[in-house]
C-alpha cells in the first residue's frame, strides 16, 4: 500500500509518497516561480531541480529575498559518520556544491560523530572519529573551496557548538522532543540532547558573521524534522530561522517499494564510493529491480516501465543531458531498449564517475586540513 511508509531522522521504509510527506512534514512545494526568480541569479535550473529531486523548501522564499537585496547567505549540510559513504549520500553534496560555486557561499559542513555513538548499538567514539575522517574524503573529492568550505566534528569544534547548543536545549521541552521525534522514557539524554547540537550550525552564519545572516540547508528530506525544532527556537534566541532545499531519496537496487532508500547496512543493493567497477556491474545485474517483461519478445512488445526501474531511476539522478535520458526513457518503454542494455548504460555512467571520483578522493588525503574547523 502507497499510504504505508516511514520517513523519520533514523529510518525510511516503504513506497513514498512525496505529496503526502508535504502535508505530513508542514513544508513548501518547490514550485516554478521561485524557481524563475533562483534563475535570475544562477542563469541556469539544475536539473535536479528541473526533474524534482529536489521538490520542498522551508523560507527558500527569504534566501532570493536576501539575495535581490544584496545579501549574502551561508550554505549547511552535514553527515553523520557510521560507515563508507553510498552514492546515494552524494545526492545533496552535489547540489550543495552547485549552490556554492553559483552564490559563492560560505559552507558549513557538519559531521556530527556523536550521533551513531548516542544512536546506535556497539557503536564507539573512535568508530565514529575514524569514518569521519574517510567520509571527508568523499566530501573533498566532490569539489567543494576550500577557501569557502568549513567542515567540523562536533566532538572537536565543540567548545562553539556547546555553548550554542545549551541555549538551544534550554527553549526545548521533553514532551516537544518526545512528540517530534517518538522518543520514549527508555531514549537515552544524549539523544534529547543531539538535536540541539544540530541546531547550532544554522546560526553559526549570524554568530560569526556578527550580524543577522540567513542560512541555507540542501539535504534529504528525513532530516528537516530537526530544522524544524530550530527554526521553533530560532527568534527567541535572537536569530533569523533557517531555511531549507529538500530532496527525495535515491533507492536502494531492489526498489523503494521494498527498502525505502539506499542503506549502508544493506550493501548488496548498495553502490559505495569505493565500490570498484566489478562490483558495481555485478550488484547492478543481480539486483537493479527491473521494469522490464519477463521475455524479450514480450518486452519487445510491450515495453518496459520507466516508472518503477531502478536503473532508469538512478539514471534520473545522474545522467544530466536531459535529451539523452528522454531517449533512454522512450526506447525502454517502447521495448527498443532491453533491460540487461538499461543496466549496462547505468554501469558504464556509475563506472565513468566513480573512477574520477576515487581518484580526487586519494588525492583529498592530502588536503583534509585545508577545510577543517575547530576550535
Amino acid at each position: 500500500m502507497r499510504d504505508k511508509f516511514i520517513v523519520t531522522p533514523w529510518e525510511v521504509r516503504g513506497n513514498i509518497d512525496y505529496s503526502k510527506l508535504i502535508k505530513q512534514f508542514g513544508v513548501q512545494h518547490l514550485d516554478n516561480k521561485l524557481l524563475e526568480r533562483m534563475k535570475k541569479h544562477t542563469g541556469e535550473v539544475h536539473y535536479f531541480l528541473r526533474r524534482g529531486i529536489f521538490f520542498a523548501h522551508m523560507y527558500f522564499d527569504v534566501i532570493l529575498n536576501d539575495l535581490e537585496k544584496g545579501k549574502k547567505f551561508y550554505l549547511y549540510t552535514g553527515r553523520a559518520p557510521s560507515g563508507p559513504v553510498h552514492i546515494g549520500h552524494l545526492i545533496p553534496w552535489i547540489f550543495t556544491k552547485w549552490l556554492q560555486d553559483k552564490f559563492k557561499a560560505t559552507l558549513l559542513f557538519e559531521i556530527p560523530d556523536e550521533e551513531k555513538f548516542l544512536f546506535k548499538d556497539n557503536f564507539s567514539m573512535d568508530d565514529a572519529k575514524k569514518w569521519a575522517y574517510e567520509n571527508i574524503l568523499d566530501i573533498i573529492a566532490l569539489g567543494f573551496d576550500p577557501k569557502r568550505t568549513k567542515i567540523f566534528l562536533n566532538t572537536e569544534y565543540a567548545k562553539t557548538l556547546y555553548k550554542n547548543a545549551c541555549f538551544v536545549a534550554k527553549k526545548i521541552t521533553v514532551s516537544t522532543a518526545k512528540s517530534t521525534f517518538g522518543f520514549t522514557d527508555s531514549n537515552n539524554i544524549g539523544e534529547y540532547f543531539y538535536t540541539s547540537m544540530q541546531s547550532v550550525p544554522a546560526f553559526l552564519p549570524t554568530i560569526l558573521e556578527k550580524r543577522e545572516t540567513h542560512c541555507l540547508i540542501p539535504c534529504a528530506i528525513d532530516q528537516d524534522v530537526h530544522f524544524r525544532l530550530t527554526r521553533d527556537v530560532a527568534i527567541s534566541l535572537g536569530y533569523p530561522k533557517p531555511a531549507t532545499l529538500l530532496c527525495r531519496f535515491l533507492p536502494g537496487l531492489q526498489g523503494i517499494e521494498h527498502e525505502g532508500k539506499m542503506s549502508s547496512s544493506e550493501s548488496h543493493t548498495a553502490i559505495f564510493t569505493t565500490d570498484d567497477p566489478k562490483q558495481v556491474h555485478d550488484k547492478v545485474m543481480k539486483y537493479a529491480y527491473s521494469g522490464g517483461q519477463a521475455t524479450i519478445e514480450e518486452h519487445r512488445k510491450k515495453g518496459g516501465n520507466p516508472d518503477v526501474d531502478v536503473s532508469y531511476q538512478w539514471l534520473t539522478f545522474f545522467e544530466e543531458n536531459d535529451k539523452k535520458l528522454k531517449k533512454i526513457h522512450d526506447d525502454y518503454k517502447s521495448g527498443k531498449l532491453l533491460t540487461g542494455e538499461l543496466k549496462q548504460i547505468l554501469i558504464d555512467k556509475l563506472n565513468k564517475f566513480l573512477k574520477e571520483h576515487q581518484a580526487r578522493r586519494e588525492k583529498a588525503r592530502n588536503e583534509i586540513e585545508k577545510f577543517m574547523l575547530r576550535d
